[in-house]
């Protein structure tokens, strides 16, 4: 069954970021998609079987902060 994490993002200042975001939360095992929002400051992670400290993680390799929501 499918489940959804949202995040809270910090950092992010511009559409490279959002895609740089967005790309490191995809390559996390387990999620099928990601949308994340500069506006928002915010990222909704659906997938199987997700690891909240597995999406932080990713979002803090690319140079960014991200706490659950």
């Amino acid at each position: 069954m499918a489940q959804t994490i949202e995040l809270s993002i910090t950092g992010m200042t511009c559409d490279h970021c959002v895609n740089a975001v967005t790309g490191a939360l995809k390559s996390v095992p387990g999620v099928q998609d990601a949308v994340v929002s500069l506006a928002e400051k915010a990222a909704r992670v659906t997938g199987e079987n997700l690891d909240p400290a597995k999406l932080i993680e990713a979002v803090k390799e690319e140079g960014y902060e991200a706490t659950t929501r």
